[in-house]
């Protein structure tokens, strides 16, 4: 049998898909460490069973391989009709028998990463648009699927931490939540700082008289920019401690 390989050629965008496919693969050993019973806990998602994670997870695969065959063959095909068609297909997939969830992950996966593999190099550059409504490049699923896989990891709630993330994805991470918070101008009077790091990292209204800071090692502070807890981060305004720290800005 002749072995098959992307026909992508740019070298990021190889890294890219790599980064894509270690998040799937870390995903996949997070969801096969549950048992049955075990899928129907709590998320670390308010309101979202583990279940509802995993049909998210899978369905979006299969989104975003509709952005990569609108890439491929110039006929525009969404991500999903509609927020309400993409609300009731989660809800529908926590409904599905465990064999049938894990299935809808391990296929939809598959599915995806054939999209990507067999999409020329050069259409890597064709526009395609997201749920958001913003048109990108289709080299843009890559990162859009990276964070789905390794965000949702941890919030399966048995044992991956932001620690396990690969350090390029959480800076990409934080560069992508705070400039969705300065679009918006919902970061005035708030800076980011991660200590610790390689090297030095600041984001948010670094202009700011009298900015409250949020600072922490880059997987505390992606922690918190994302929603998800302010363990490891302190907060200081006026030269004095905030505990605990504020709540981040939504993201999306």
């Amino acid at each position: 049998m002749v072995a098959r390989h992307d026909q992508a050629t740019d070298p990021v965008l190889l890294d890219g898909l790599l980064q894509a496919r270690r998040g799937t693969a870390f995903f996949a050993r997070k969801l096969n460490e549950l048992t049955d019973a075990e899928l129907d806990g709590d998320s670390l998602l308010p309101g979202w069973s583990r279940r509802h994670v995993v049909a998210h997870v899978g369905y979006n695969a299969r989104a975003i391989a509709r952005l990569v065959e609108w890439a491929a063959t110039g006929v525009e095909t969404p991500m999903y009709p509609s927020v309400e068609v993409r609300n009731h297909e989660i809800d529908f997939g926590a409904t599905l028998s465990p064999i049938a969830l894990r299935n809808l992950f391990d296929h939809s996966a598959v599915h995806l990463n054939v999209e990507w593999r067999d999409l020329p190099a050069d259409n890597w550059h064709h526009k395609i648009k997201t749920a958001q409504g913003r048109i990108v490049p289709a080299e843009e699923t890559v990162w859009m699927r990276t964070r789905e896989v390794w965000v949702h990891a941890v919030d399966l709630d048995n044992g991956a931490t932001f620690k396990d993330i690969p350090a390029l994805v959480l800076e990409r991470l934080l560069a992508d939540i705070t400039g969705a918070w300065h679009a918006r101008g919902t970061d005035k009077d708030l800076v980011v700082e991660v200590t610790g790091h390689a090297r030095p990292l600041t984001y948010g209204d670094t202009a700011a008289a009298s900015p409250t800071v949020v600072s922490g090692s880059l997987p505390a502070v992606a922690q918190w920019a994302t929603g998800r807890g302010t363990d490891g981060t302190t907060a200081k305004r006026h030269g004095g401690l905030v505990t605990p720290a504020p709540p981040a800005p939504a993201w999306i």
